[in-house]
């Protein structure tokens, strides 16, 4: 196991052990669990990532493919917009969800929220400036 799996089983663990709170570098963040299927190799995987709700619809999170500001996007990018659909766990509920990829001023608008909140996506911002911009997925309960 690497040492990616191995911090991602102890905050899957975390996250359903304690009803979808974490602590460690998500302590108060919202995290979901992303449930998705390897587009390559067909494997199962549960993926946390911090999200952002949508103010308006409820029914919509966001998520961003930051990958600590790397120069490429995470695989669980790709396996999600090439799917267009997963399954998520929010708190103590699972549900399915439809992936689209938010552009433009949406995109720009949901990534600086999310930035104001957690300081570190500006940072991942500035970091892959020049190289790529940082998708932002919205997941919509279907």
């Amino acid at each position: 196991m690497s040492d990616s799996e191995d911090w991602n089983t102890k905050v899957i663990n975390e996250f359903r052990a304690n009803g979808g709170k974490v602590g460690g570098n998500f302590e108060g963040a919202r995290v979901v669990l992303v449930h998705h299927t390897g587009r390559k190799s067909g494997k199962q995987n549960v993926t946390p990532m911090m999200y952002l709700q949508d103010e308006q619809d409820p029914s919509i999170i966001y998520v961003f493919a930051s990958k600590a500001g790397a120069p490429k996007n995470p695989a669980w990018y790709y396996n999600l917009t090439a799917a267009g659909r997963a399954s998520v766990e929010v708190g103590t509920e699972t549900y399915d969800v439809s992936v689209t990829e938010v552009t433009g001023e949406d995109r720009d608008r949901i990534f600086a929220e999310q930035a104001r909140r957690y300081p570190g996506f500006g940072e991942y911002e500035e970091k892959t400036a020049g190289i790529r911009v940082i998708p932002v997925l919205a997941l919509r309960r279907v």
